[in-house]
C-alpha cells in the first residue's frame, strides 16, 4: 500500500533512481497505454484496510442483532453467540475459499487486541475495592496460578504413563508443564466478558477479575521457562536455571509494573500542562498508555500488568486536569475500542477452530484435561480460601467459593500462546492446539452458560447498581479514621494505618505536583459534593417538569457568596407576589425515593454546617502587623458559627421583610457606615449587595481593624454572583414560613426591594 502510494505523493520508489522509467501496463510490454482509463479495480491497495473496517463492521451489526431480542440475551451471554458466529462464518469462509482464512494470529492479539482491553479494565477499576482485597488477589493470581499450573501438567503426564493417552502424543513432563502453564491461566477477556452480565457482588468480581489480570506475570514466566527448558532439553538443565526462573517470576510481574508506574506519573505531568490545548488531552491519555504496553513487551515484562498499573495509577490526576469534555471523550472512547477488541477476539476465535490442519484430536488428553482443571481450580480455591479465612475481616463463605472455582474461565490468551509453540521442538503441538480450543469453547460457551442459573440458585449475592448515598461516604470515611486511629494507639501498624499514611503523602507531595494548581484547590470533597448536589437538584427539577420563569420576566437581586448563605427561599418571595412557580429545588417531600430523602436532609446540613474562613490574611512585613494563626482563625470560625445558631430568634425588620432568623448585629461605626449604604441603594430601587438567602450566614462578632476590611471589600465584590444555593426543607416548613414571611411584609410587593417583576 506504501509502495503504491509513494509515487502519487511524488516520491521516488525504494531503491529506484532518478531516472526510472515510469511502470508500464501489464499486458502491453513496451507500449504506452491506449488512453485514459475510466475505471481501475485496485483491490491489492486497499484490501488489508478495508478487511479490517469490514469485521468491525460485521461485528457491530453482529451486537446489534443480538440485542435486538432481550430473551436470547438474557440467556445466552454475548460471548457465546460471538463464538458461534465466528464458526458459521469460518464454514462459509471455508467453503467459499477451500481453505482457512483470516486466522487469530499471535502478533494481532498481543499487539493489538489486548491492550484496549486491559486499559479499560485498569482505568475504570475500583481502586478502593482493589486495594482492599489485594492480599486475595495476589494469593489466588500466584499461588493459585502455580498450584494449577504444576498440579495439572503432573497429572497429565501420569495420564500418559497410565496408558489413558494415545502414544501419537509424544510428550514428556516438561512438554506437559509448559503446556499446563498456558491452559491453567484465568483469562481477563473471557471472565470479563463473562462476570459483568452476571452481575454478582463486587468482593467477588474483583477478586476474580484481579487474578485474571495480575496472573499474566505467573503465566508468563512459567511459560518462557518451560518453553526454555523444552529447547534446551531436560539433560542440559541445571540447578542455577531453576534460581533464574524463580528470580524472572519477581523481576517479571515488579518490572512491568514498574514501567506501568512510571508512565502512569509522566501521563499525570504530562495533563498538567494542556490547560491551553484540550484537544490532545485525549490523545496523550491512549498514546502513553499504550507506550507503556509496547516497553513492557520491549522488555519481556509482564505488559498486562503494565498497561493495568499505568491506568489504575493516573486516573485520579489525570481525570483532575483534564476538562469534562476530554474526560468523556476518553470514556466512550476507551470502551468504544474495548467492546470492539473484544467481539473481534471472539469471532476469530470461533473461525480459528474450523481450521482443522491446525489440530489433532486425542480423547484421552482432551477429557483428562477438562476434568483436572476444573478439578484443581477447586481444590486449589478451597485450601487457599480456608487459609485467607483467617485473616479476612469479613470471610470468604461456601457459595462464594463455588462461583470463585466455576468462574475459572480460559480464553483467547491460552490460544495464542499454544499458536506460538514451536512444532519441531514440541512435537504434540497439534493436540496441544485442539486440546486449547476445547477447553475455551467449554469454559466460554458451556460454563458462561450455566454460571447464572447457578448464582440464581445458590443465591449468591449480587451487585448493587446505584452509588452510596451522601451519608454511607460520610460514615465510611469517617470508621477509616476511626479504624486509623486505632492502630496508630495501639500501635499496630495495618492496612488502615498505612493507607491513611499513603493519603497524606498523596495530598501533601503528589497531588501538589501532578494536578493543575486549580484543581488542587478546588479537591475539597465536601464543597465539590455540596456543588454536585445543587447541580443534581437543578436537573432533577427540570427533570420533573418544573416550571421556571423567564429571565426577562424574573429579576433577582445579586446572588450571595458562599459566606453569605440567606434564610429566605427564592420560593418564599414569589409567593409573596403571588407567582406559582417553585424553585426550591430541594423540597423533600417531592423526592420521589428513601435515598433521595436522605441525600437531601444531608444537603441541608451541609448547607447550614459548612462555613468557609472570611478573611484571608496576606504576608506583611510591617513590625505593627502580626497575622492570626491558622488554628486561632479557625476556632474563631467555629465560635462565629456557634454564636449564629445562638442569635437565630432575633427577628429583623430591615427592608420591610420578616426573617425567621436573627439580623445581623453591627461590629463597628465602619459597619453602620456600610449598612447605611446599602439603605442608600435600596432607597433607590438597588438591591443590597450581599443579602442572601440564608440571613444567619451574615453574623459576625469579630473585630477588625479599618484596614482588614476595606482590604477585603474588594474581594467580596469578586464573589458576589456565584448563582443559586438552593436550599433543602421540608414543604411544611417552606408553607409556615412563607405564611409567617406574607404577614411580616407590606402589603404592597411591589415595594419589595429584594424581588423585581419585568412585564
Amino acid at each position: 500500500m506504501l509502495r503504491a502510494a509513494l509515487p502519487l505523493l511524488g516520491l521516488p520508489l525504494a531503491g529506484a533512481g532518478a531516472t526510472e522509467e515510469p511502470t508500464q501496463e501489464p499486458g502491453s510490454p513496451g507500449e504506452p497505454p491506449q488512453g485514459l482509463a475510466l475505471f481501475r479495480w485496485q483491490w491489492h491497495e486497499v484490501e488489508a484496510p478495508y478487511l479490517v473496517a469490514l469485521w468491525i463492521l460485521v461485528a457491530s451489526l453482529a451486537k446489534i442483532v443480538f440485542h435486538l431480542s432481550r430473551k436470547v440475551t438474557s440467556l445466552v451471554p454475548e460471548s457465546c453467540l460471538l463464538i458461534l458466529l465466528g464458526l458459521a462464518l469460518g464454514g462459509i469462509v471455508l467453503a467459499v475459499a477451500k481453505k482457512a482464512e483470516y486466522q487469530l494470529e499471535p502478533g494481532t492479539f498481543f499487539l493489538f487486541l489486548l491492550p484496549p482491553i486491559v486499559l479499560d479494565s485498569g482505568y475504570f477499576m475500583p481502586s478502593r475495592l482493589f486495594f482492599d482485597n489485594l492480599g486475595a488477589i495476589l494469593t489466588y493470581a500466584v499461588v493459585g496460578t502455580l498450584w494449577n499450573a504444576f498440579t495439572t501438567g503432573a497429572a497429565l503426564w501420569g495420564l500418559q504413563q497410565a496408558g489413558l493417552v494415545a502414544p501419537r502424543v509424544q510428550a514428556g513432563l516438561l512438554d506437559f508443564l509448559l503446556f499446563g502453564s498456558l491452559i491453567s491461566a484465568v483469562d481477563p477477556v473471557a471472565v470479563l466478558a463473562v462476570f459483568e452480565e452476571v452481575h454478582v457482588n463486587e468482593t467477588l468480581f474483583i477478586i476474580v477479575f484481579g487474578e485474571s489480570l495480575l496472573n499474566d506475570a505467573v503465566t508468563v514466566v512459567l511459560y518462557k521457562v518451560c518453553n526454555s527448558f523444552v529447547e534446551m532439553g531436560s539433560a542440559n538443565v541445571r540447578a542455577t536455571d531453576y534460581l533464574k526462573g524463580v528470580a524472572s517470576l519477581f523481576v517479571v510481574s515488579l518490572g512491568g509494573a514498574a514501567v506501568g508506574l512510571v508512565f502512569a506519573f509522566l501521563l499525570a505531568l504530562t495533563t498538567r500542562f494542556t490547560k491551553r490545548v484540550r484537544i490532545i488531552e485525549p490523545l496523550l491519555v491512549f498514546l502513553l498508555a499504550y507506550a507503556a504496553y509496547l516497553t513492557a513487551e520491549m522488555a519481556s515484562l509482564s505488559a498486562i500488568l503494565a498497561v493495568t498499573m499505568c491506568g489504575l495509577g493516573c486516573k485520579k490526576y489525570v481525570e483532575a486536569n483534564i476538562s469534562h469534555k476530554s474526560r468523556t471523550a476518553v470514556k466512550y472512547t476507551m470502551k468504544t475500542l474495548a467492546s470492539c477488541a473484544e467481539t473481534i477476539i471472539f469471532m476469530l476465535l470461533g473461525i480459528s477452530a474450523v481450521d482443522s490442519s491446525k489440530w489433532a484430536w486425542d480423547s484421552g488428553l482432551v477429557l483428562g484435561t477438562l476434568f483436572f482443571i476444573l478439578f484443581f481450580r477447586a481444590l486449589g480455591v478451597v485450601l487457599q480460601t480456608w487459609v485467607l479465612n483467617q485473616f479476612r475481616l469479613v470471610p470468604l463463605d461456601k457459595i462464594d467459593q463455588v462461583v470463585m472455582s466455576y468462574g475459572g474461565l480460559r480464553g483467547a490468551v491460552a490460544f495464542a500462546l499454544v499458536i506460538l509453540l514451536d512444532r519441531t521442538k514440541v512435537p504434540a503441538k497439534d493436540y496441544f492446539v485442539a486440546t486449547t480450543i476445547v477447553v475455551v469453547f467449554f469454559t466460554v460457551i458451556v460454563q458462561g452458560l450455566t454460571i447464572k442459573p447457578l448464582v440464581k440458585w445458590l443465591k449468591v449475592k449480587r451487585s448493587e447498581h446505584h452509588k452510596p448515598t451522601l451519608n454511607q461516604e460520610l460514615h465510611e470515611h469517617t470508621f477509616d479514621h476511626i479504624l486509623a486511629a486505632v492502630e496508630d494507639v495501639v500501635g499496630h501498624h495495618g492496612y488502615h494505618y498505612w493507607r491513611d499514611r499513603w493519603e497524606q503523602f498523596d495530598k501533601k507531595y503528589l497531588s501538589q505536583l501532578l494536578m493543575r494548581r486549580s484543581a488542587y484547590r478546588i479537591r475539597d470533597q465536601i464543597w465539590d459534593v455540596y456543588y454536585r448536589l445543587n447541580i443534581r437538584d437543578a436537573i432533577s427539577f427540570v427533570d420533573q417538569g418544573g416550571h421556571v420563569l423567564s429571565s426577562t420576566g424574573l429579576t433577582l437581586p445579586s446572588m450571595p457568596s458562599r459566606n453569605s448563605v440567606a434564610e429566605t427561599s427564592v420560593t418564599n418571595l414569589l409567593r409573596e407576589s403571588g407567582s406559582g412557580a417553585c424553585l426550591d429545588l430541594q423540597v423533600i417531600d417531592t423526592v420521589r425515593s428513601g435515598r433521595d430523602r436522605e441525600d437531601a436532609v444531608m444537603h441541608h446540613l451541609l448547607c447550614g454546617g459548612l462555613y468557609k474562613p472570611r478573611r484571608r490574611y496576606k504576608a506583611s512585613c510591617s513590625r505593627h502587623f502580626i497575622s492570626e494563626d491558622a488554628q486561632e482563625r479557625q476556632d474563631k470560625e467555629v465560635f462565629q458559627q456557634n454564636m449564629k445558631r445562638r442569635l437565630e430568634s432575633f427577628k429583623s425588620t430591615k427592608h420591610n421583610i420578616c426573617f425567621t432568623k436573627s439580623k445581623p448585629r453591627p461590629r463597628k461605626a465602619s459597619r453602620k457606615k456600610k449598612d447605611g449604604v446599602a439603605n442608600t441603594e435600596a432607597t433607590n430601587g438597588k438591591p443590597p449587595r450581599d443579602l442572601g438567602f440564608h440571613d444567619t450566614a451574615a453574623v459576625i462578632l469579630t473585630v477588625e481593624s479599618e484596614e482588614e476590611e476595606d482590604s477585603d471589600s474588594s474581594e467580596t465584590e469578586k464573589e458576589d454572583d456565584e448563582g443559586i444555593i438552593f436550599v433543602a426543607r421540608a414543604t411544611s416548613e417552606v408553607l409556615q414560613e412563607g405564611k409567617v414571611s406574607v404577614g411580616c411584609s407590606n402589603k404592597n410587593p411591589d415595594k419589595d426591594p429584594h424581588m423585581k417583576f419585568g412585564g
